[in-house]
């Protein structure tokens, strides 16, 4: 290992909101924990009820359009930074780390300076949206499996997989597709779709604010295309997706307010984001 290295990182999923789905390994590493370097999308529950009261908590995004979300190459030196002045650094990211994170660009950087690291799965949003919708993902005589996707341009998945995706055999869940939805459901009818295919968008899954809108993509097309839904959102289409109303235990909450909170907003028992240039020495880049 690296001489200069003093501790390990820990990447630790936090779930997809409710923070009663955090895991016991995860919070036993919270309780531990130095430095916790955490994305927005993570229940402030979490940080007060289970990271240790003495650990500096640094948040760094993701949030679209915000100028105080870090870039990742200022994440992925602030974790070698840390890993060189604190034993226990933990990267606490929404969901699960592995399912549309940058862990890639983290793991490339921490393992190229030798620092020793460990993985700690969570449970990810479609796992999530899924049972607290109600909505089993991959039923019997209705899907034969599961495809997570992501939907942000349209370079982003190509004609023949659209006309493969649009039989249905699978469940298609998308994540971050929200401002995306309208172009992805005309791909689908475009590839040949059946117009009456159901499909959710489930708001801020498994948190006291979730919310389910319900469409068939036609319908959604034509006359809801202009619909904002509040981020996290969560879509889930397909044959499965009829299942919501005879299945859902959890009430609809009508209020669609933000469950979590803009990073400027964000609070700890200690943040050092406005001073962490000053102290640690973390270049911009």
């Amino acid at each position: 290992m690296n001489s200069l290295i003093k501790g390990k990182i820990f990447f630790v999923g936090a779930g997809p909101g409710d923070p009663s789905l955090l895991t016991v390994k995860a919070a036993k590493i919270l309780s531990k924990a130095d430095v916790v370097i955490t994305d927005r999308l993570v229940s402030s529950e979490i940080i007060s009820e289970y990271v240790n009261s003495a650990a500096h908590i640094i948040p760094v995004g993701k949030q679209g359009g915000s100028s105080a979300s870090k870039s990742q190459h200022w994440i992925s030196a602030l974790l070698v930074q840390m890993a060189q002045k604190f034993s226990i650094v933990v990267r606490l990211k929404g969901g699960d780390v592995s399912l549309f994170s940058n862990i890639l660009d983290e793991l490339e950087t921490i393992i190229a300076a030798g620092i020793p690291y460990e993985i700690i799965p969570g449970i990810t949003a479609a796992s999530g949206a899924a049972a607290y919708t109600g909505i089993p993902l991959t039923a019997r005589n209705y899907a034969t499996g599961v495809r997570i996707l992501t939907y942000y341009a349209d370079s982003a998945i190509n004609d023949n997989a659209w006309k493969e995706l649009a039989r249905f055999d699978d469940t298609l869940v998308f994540y971050m597709t929200g401002k995306s939805l309208k172009h992805a459901v005309y791909k689908l009818l475009e590839a040949g779709a059946d117009a009456d295919t159901p499909f959710v968008v489930v708001e801020q899954a498994t948190t006291p604010n979730q919310h389910v809108h319900q469409f068939i993509l036609e319908d959604f097309l034509y006359n809801h295309h202009d619909t904002n839904f509040i981020s996290p959102s969560l879509v889930i289409i397909g044959k499965v997706a009829a299942l919501y109303e005879q299945f859902a235990w959890l009430p609809n909450n009508s209020n669609r307010s933000p469950f979590f909170k803009s990073l400027r907003e964000f609070t700890g028992p200690t943040s050092l984001l406005t001073s962490i240039q000053n102290i640690f020495h973390v270049s911009r880049v």
